[in-house]
């Protein structure tokens, strides 16, 4: 990604779009601080709540039912509320220099996998977790808990700052239907690896193997995408 990221930003004659990248790598870093702060914040609240419920005070699993956590529930609604706002920001953000559909889907990724990326690098920074990549976490909660070892998001945080470069230093014209078609399904099939145990997860479960053939499967269809159209820009 480092070898991307140098070579377009330094190499690519376009001074434009050299500084709109610089600026959603910017926004994402600084955006995944204040995400990774708002998670310090949160820890500090749920764990009298876990220490209530007799699960262990600094572990994110199992997670907590409805009645363990009572008038907290609150700020469970207000925390699904600030990731689906948290995405409409990122969202917004790359759509500020981009006049296509592709265009804006590759500064989204950018900005998306560098605000992930510094998000875990300030809960290092901050509380020393993950001490290492194989840790779970609970990635999302939108529609159900997405699960995961941190080193599938990273995987899909670099592939997407690195994809997303490339996409906007040479956007094709067009993107025909078999690279759409490859990109949708690669989405859908890592959304599927980390919702794969979602009902155990939500009903309580620890985790308990992360299916990572079905997102190796997805990660390469989303690449497969890539390469085809870029090849189309050519």
């Amino acid at each position: 990604m480092a070898v991307v990221v140098l070579r377009v930003v330094t190499g690519n004659p376009d001074r434009r779009l050299r500084r709109f990248i610089l600026s959603l790598l910017l926004f994402g870093i600084a955006f995944g601080y204040v995400e990774g702060s708002v998670v310090v914040y949160l820890r500090a609240l749920g764990e009298p709540l876990r220490a209530a419920a007799g699960v262990a005070q600094r572990e994110l699993f199992p997670l907590l039912k409805t009645k363990q956590v009572g008038d907290a529930w609150r700020i469970v609604e207000i925390e699904v509320g600030r990731e689906a706002a948290t995405i409409v920001m990122l969202a917004a953000v790359a759509a500020v220099g981009t006049r296509t559909f592709a265009g804006w889907l590759s500064a989204f990724a950018v900005v998306f996998g560098a605000w992930d990326l510094a998000f875990y690098a300030t809960l290092r920074g901050l509380l020393g977790w993950p001490v290492s990549l194989m840790n779970w976490d609970l990635l999302f909660l939108i529609p159900v808990p997405w699960v995961g070892p941190v080193l599938a998001p990273v995987i899909v945080s670099i592939s997407l700052v690195a994809g997303g470069i490339a996409g906007l230093a040479r956007e094709p014209k067009r993107v025909d239907w078999i690279a759409w078609g490859l990109l949708v399904c690669g989405g859908a099939i890592v959304v599927t690896s980390f919702v794969w145990d979602w009902r155990y997860i939500l009903a309580g479960g620890y985790p308990r193997g992360f299916p990572w053939v079905v997102f190796a499967l997805g990660e390469l269809a989303g690449i497969a995408a890539l390469v085809r159209g870029l090849r189309r820009a050519s």
